[in-house]
């Protein structure tokens, strides 16, 4: 099944990667260059360019937000799913914060804070916890009692029901929320990058832009994915397998 699952997404692939080239051949317009042209300014931007240091300095900023925005989520969420209390003070913010647009918030965090490397992760992170929170919430609200109550019968201690009654059954939510997040990140990322960073990739991408350069910002796009894509398959996807495998 996995096999075929792997060649089915090799097979899209390819389809489209043919009707992109096709299409770019029939218009012959600047503003869609075809594939082979993007891969070749990918390979400039790579060896003579800035590509590699942009994807650096981007996904620095990617893990600092992605760590602190899950670290808060789920100890936030963990206590309103834990406690009713916590859920009523707390459930009027975690809304609004779901529901204010992200570009305010980044605005915000300039304004208040400056131009700075922590405003930017702020702002990222931020948009990203109450997700986290309501995700990890639900997980916890779907805790099989019995086990607590079990647990509360031979006095286990409170690190051990951690690690060995709500970590279990809440990896799937923790999962669930990580790769979300992850994918919401990077893009907020960017956005905050093009507004009020000097580096990055989001920076880069708004040079292109000015110079209406389609091809650069093509290339760089197809990098940041291709490097996005290898941290779901290689690290999020078999940790997230590893984690589960009591289920199977």
């Amino acid at each position: 099944m996995l096999q075929g699952s792997t060649w089915g997404r090799w097979l899209f692939l390819g389809v489209f990667l043919c009707i992109w080239q096709v299409t770019a051949l029939l218009l012959q317009s600047d503003q869609l260059p075809g594939p082979l042209e993007v891969m070749q300014s990918l390979w400039f931007h790579l060896t003579e360019g800035d590509l590699l240091q942009s994807i650096i300095v981007t996904l620095r900023r990617v893990f600092l937000a992605f760590t602190l925005a899950m670290l808060v989520g789920i100890i936030v969420g963990f206590l309103m799913g834990r406690y009713p209390l916590i859920d009523t003070i707390l459930d009027g913010v975690l809304i609004m914060g779901l529901n204010i647009p992200a570009l305010v918030i980044i605005i915000l965090c300039y304004v208040w804070f400056g131009l700075i490397e922590t405003a930017a992760v702020a702002a990222v992170a931020i948009n990203k916890m109450p997700l986290v929170a309501v995700t990890v919430r639900e997980g916890v609200r779907a805790i099989d009692h019995k086990l607590l109550q079990v647990g509360d019968v031979f006095r286990v201690s409170l690190i051990r029901r951690l690690i060995h009654i709500y970590m279990p059954q809440l990896y799937p939510y923790l999962m669930t929320a990580a790769r979300s997040g992850l994918s919401l990140i990077w893009k907020i990322v960017l956005v905050v990058e093009l507004l009020g960073r000097s580096d990055g990739v989001g920076f880069q991408l708004s040079t292109f832009f000015q110079f209406f350069d389609i091809t650069s910002i093509l290339a760089y796009t197809l990098a940041f994915v291709l490097v996005i894509y290898s941290i779901e398959s290689m690290l999020m996807r078999p940790l997230e397998n590893h984690l589960t495998r009591w289920r199977s």
